[in-house]
């Protein structure tokens, strides 16, 4: 799968995309990562990427005709047949960003980013070129960077063989609209506190059935919202 990412601050991505699991999964050939710096497609000696909104108001906008030159600079190269692509651009008032959409997202050969900045992109951008609008939570941000980092490693992790245990990413938290279980480890007893019994047990249908209900219990007490969604 290839990662695009229109910004204007492609140097904040580097020490993320070469890390960790990002890392190997590029050194297996599972995925690609493209930086796409806005500011090369400025206008004049300045490279000026943004303007004043019409109707008055704070802040700068970042201009259509930029956006859309850095964007075909990606899509001109590419194959329109039996290609899955997608362009999103990271918004504060895009759709809330969910486990469910990552694993779609992780289906697709290519997924364009755009890295909103400043007070907003022009409309006229989104309408044309973007497939959707997401939001990494309700709060705002500086810029885009941040949550695009977020989605390209929720995805990442899906791809198939980029983790080694591929069952990681099948009994975790929002998998099954419940929240992971309580996980435990060495040593068996901490300052007072010992492993519950039934993780010592062996009897690995007593543990799944523990781990289901802790599963139950954690998302009724911290996101009951989540069970309101199965029923």
């Amino acid at each position: 799968m290839k990662f695009s990412i229109i910004t204007l601050f492609p140097e904040v991505f580097e020490p993320i995309l070469n890390s960790s699991i990002l890392k190997r999964a590029q050194k297996k050939s599972l995925v690609e990562f493209e930086l796409i710096n806005l500011r090369d497609f400025g206008e004049g000696r300045h490279q000026v990427v943004d303007d004043r909104p019409y109707g008055g108001g704070a802040g700068m906008v970042l201009k259509a005709d930029i956006l859309a030159k850095a964007l075909k600079s990606i899509t001109s190269k590419l194959r329109t047949t039996n290609y899955e692509l997608r362009t999103i651009l990271m918004s504060a008032s895009g759709n809330p960003y969910k486990q469910k959409k990552a694993m779609e997202f992780s289906k697709l050969d290519h997924l364009i980013i755009v890295c909103g900045h400043y007070e907003g992109v022009d409309q006229r951008f989104i309408d044309k070129y973007v497939n959707e609008e997401i939001s990494i939570g309700d709060y705002v941000l500086t810029g885009g960077e941040v949550p695009a980092m977020v989605i390209v490693d929720s995805i990442t992790r899906l791809i198939p063989r980029v983790l080694k245990k591929p069952e990681a990413t099948i009994n975790e938290s929002f998998s099954t609209n419940l929240l992971e279980h309580p996980q435990y480890t060495r040593p068996e007893k901490f300052e007072g506190k010992k492993v519950p019994d039934v993780l010592l047990s062996g009897n690995h249908a007593a543990v799944d059935k523990w781990r289901n209900q802790k599963s139950l219990e954690k998302t009724k007490e911290i996101r009951p919202d989540l069970i309101i969604q199965t029923d």
